[in-house]
């Protein structure tokens, strides 16, 4: 007799839970691909993941706006380190609910050899995803460097 109201109850919660989940899967496999084109130094990828308006704090406090400036950021550290290489890990990926909003949490290293030797570098980062049609897109990231490893730290 109670059953018919909580499959209902179920019919109307399981679709938004399956879609956040889904747009969670789809921004994780997304920062993958990301990382992916940060590997191969292929600026035009690494802009398509981004939000035209981008802002973005680096680990070393620099502020980046748009994503025209951080495709000149990347390209410049490809040119100056042949083998740089940026890996960013979530740790968590929340879709909000009101919105198309995405809130992405996690880890990065950077590592390059630079003249003095080789550099390891990493800490936390926050990125703020927002759908933009379809797709999702990056509208801003924060990266704090914690630490610093190799003989190129200062």
């Amino acid at each position: 007799m109670f059953r018919r109201p909580l499959t209902w109850l179920f019919a109307f919660a399981l679709p938004g839970t399956v879609g956040a989940q889904d747009d969670a899967e789809t921004i994780r496999m997304l920062r993958s691909e990301s990382n992916e084109a940060i590997a191969r130094h292929d600026v035009p990828a690494i802009l398509s993941f981004l939000d035209d308006e981008v802002h973005v704090t680096a680990g070393s406090g620099a502020m980046i706006d748009g994503a025209e400036a951080m495709g000149a950021a990347f390209a410049q550290q490809f040119e100056s380190y042949d083998d740089v290489v940026y890996v960013r890990t979530p740790g968590s990926v929340e879709v909000g609910t009101s919105r198309p909003a995405a809130a992405e949490v996690g880890t990065w290293v950077g590592t390059w050899v630079a003249p003095s030797g080789a550099v390891r570098t990493g800490g936390h980062y926050a990125a703020y995803w927002r759908k933009r049609g379809d797709s999702w897109v990056i509208r801003s990231e924060l990266f704090v460097t914690l630490y610093c490893e190799g003989s190129g730290c200062s």
